[in-house]
């Protein structure tokens, strides 16, 4: 199970997530089959966590996605590049 984070290659926006297949939803985004990401595709991987069960990673996500901060984001992904 992973928390993902996906930068669009257009305009640098990001855009998190959850998953159970993290190849495959990746290719769905970047095929215009997700409607809240399909107009700033093409999307690249940043960043990912991985956990044991699904319910762990949706609350991961729901914890970035209630911040609604784009410097929050920044720092996790610097850290992890650390």
């Amino acid at each position: 199970m992973y928390l993902y984070v996906l930068r669009s290659k257009i305009n640098g926006k990001y855009y998190i997530g959850s998953t159970r297949d993290l190849e495959k939803r990746i290719s769905e985004h970047n095929a215009g089959k997700i409607r809240s990401t399909k107009a700033l595709i093409p999307y690249e991987l940043i960043y990912k966590e991985v956990f044991l069960t699904y319910t762990e990673a949706r609350k991961r996500e729901l914890y970035f996605k209630k911040r609604k901060s784009r410097k929050l984001i920044d720092n996790l992904i610097n850290r992890s590049k650390s």
